[in-house]
């Protein structure tokens, strides 16, 4: 077996993946204070080719050689916004017609295996603090719980991990045949 060089890829060009067609999903990082995280999200949100990446509160913003490190390009692909307030991303993506879902280990949570996204549906999936999870003043904000079920003696994933793992749940749930 050999492995494909990069140009044996066919992917998009920058151009051609603003105009493609994207997951219905909007990323949102609930003050996430890891810049090599953020840039993480950015390439994983391009990979799974979603619609926008909105970071709030302290969440640094590109362009910075820290994000850049792992982010390698994606900012320029992935449209972002920055909110100092993350309720107030929440709001708007609400009236916009998202439907606001913390990925969390709470109460009433649905475990990401038993969840069903709904086609023509649009979902901003909100990923908090390496430390703190999504902050208590989203978490009264929001219309539903993700949690990702997990099997080991740790108490959860890593941010980046975390995002990967939904994003693919949802990629592949909606993109079925």
């Amino acid at each position: 077996m050999r492995k494909l060089k990069l140009d044996e890829l066919n992917r998009a060009t920058v151009d051609e993946f603003k105009v493609q067609d994207k997951l219905p999903v909007t990323v949102v990082l609930d003050n996430i204070r890891s810049m090599h995280n953020i840039g993480s999200v950015f390439r994983t949100s391009d990979g799974f080719a979603v619609e926008q990446l909105i970071l709030c509160g302290i969440s640094a913003q590109p362009p910075h050689r820290e994000i850049e490190k792992t982010a390698l390009g994606a900012t320029q692909s992935i449209s972002w916004k920055y909110y100092a307030d993350t309720i107030e991303a929440v709001n708007e993506l609400r009236a916009a017609g998202y439907k606001i879902i913390a990925i969390e280990q709470a109460e009433n949570s649905i475990m990401l295996d038993s969840f069903i996204p709904v086609q023509g549906e649009r979902y901003a999936l909100i990923f908090g603090n390496e430390v703190n999870g999504v902050s208590d003043e989203v978490m009264k904000n929001i219309d539903a719980c993700i949690e990702i079920p997990q099997f080991g003696t740790k108490h959860s994933f890593n941010i980046v991990v975390s995002a990967g793992i939904v994003l693919w749940d949802f990629f592949s749930k909606l993109h079925k045949p």
